[in-house]
């Protein structure tokens, strides 16, 4: 097992507040090889750890960087909702790419006051939204 040496979190005057930091997004599947590469696809990362089997997997970036972990369990659709962003340019070609790469529109796209959303849900029933922000000007 890898031990990852963490400093406290500190506020705005640098004064430590906390031992504990955010790590990863962790999501419960029966098929976590499916699910994995899905991610991936999605987020442009590569897997950089996996335990017994697909067991465990983690995700990453290119340098390493921990993001998204996938554990095989019992998977509750919605008990988890992510946000990705992008610009408001891209948009609507990065909704097309998230339709092929299997996700589900759970409600028609649209604009609101903050820019462009689309909802999803992942090929396990996990929600996730595609915003696209304005700038305020």
């Amino acid at each position: 097992m890898v031990q990852y040496l963490t400093s406290a979190n500190t506020n705005r005057n640098g004064d430590a507040v906390t031992a504990s930091r955010f790590d990863i997004v962790t999501l419960n599947s029966p098929r976590t090889n499916e699910l994995a590469n899905f991610w991936a696809e999605l987020l442009g990362l590569q897997e950089i750890e996996r335990e017994d089997g697909d067991r465990w997997i983690l995700l990453g970036d290119t340098n390493g960087g921990r993001t998204m972990g996938f554990q095989r369990g019992e998977h509750v659709a919605g008990s988890i909702h992510i946000d990705l962003s992008c610009s408001t340019s891209d948009f609507p070609n990065e909704r097309e790419r998230i339709l092929r790469l299997g996700a589900v529109e759970t409600r028609p796209m649209r604009s609101e006051p903050y820019g462009l959303i689309a909802n999803f849900a992942d090929l396990d029933g996990n929600l996730f939204d595609l915003c696209a922000y304005v700038s305020a000007g």
